[in-house]
């Protein structure tokens, strides 16, 4: 039998393993009733066409950055900038940093920074009487995003 490669199971990263941090004006702060974040990357594309082709071909003409987050009902950060919004008109931008660390796991870590971060909607106010843990769905876009740390490429034994 010949060897063949496959994935370590313990490479498969913990999802609950990890950090959200949201800075804003140099301040890091730990958003520890973080429940989930997804921030994805779409790009924009064209149709061109093109003589002697009979198939469209795309061109890409920009991006866009938009996510989700979940969190525990458990703060007030957001709603204090949507009430400063509310009351005076001044909009709230954030860097956000998200890393992933399972120590379990050989490839190491990946943390991502998202810049220009601008939460969409809040919960002002909550209250349910059937509920043991209230949390918010949280959308927001970006403008930029690097890598400051990334998984190491890792080759199975």
């Amino acid at each position: 039998m010949g060897y063949q490669e496959t994935l370590r199971v313990q490479d498969v990263i913990n999802g609950a393993l990890g950090a959200v941090y949201l800075v804003e004006n140099g301040q890091r702060e730990l958003l520890m009733n973080c429940k989930d974040i997804n921030a994805e990357f779409k790009k924009n594309k064209k149709e061109i066409k093109v003589l002697g082709s009979a198939g469209a071909k795309h061109k890409a003409t920009g991006w866009s950055g938009t996510g989700t987050m979940t969190m525990y009902y458990g703060t007030s950060k957001l709603r204090e900038a949507a009430i400063k919004y509310i009351n005076e008109g001044i909009d709230a931008y954030y860097e956000m940093v998200v890393t992933n660390e399972d120590p379990s796991s050989d490839i190491g870590s990946q943390s991502v920074v998202l810049t220009g971060v601008n939460f969409d909607n809040t919960v002002i106010a909550k209250i349910d009487i059937n509920s043991t843990e209230l949390d918010e769905q949280i959308n927001f876009t970006y403008q930029g995003a690097n890598i400051l740390e990334k998984f190491k490429d890792y080759i199975g034994e």
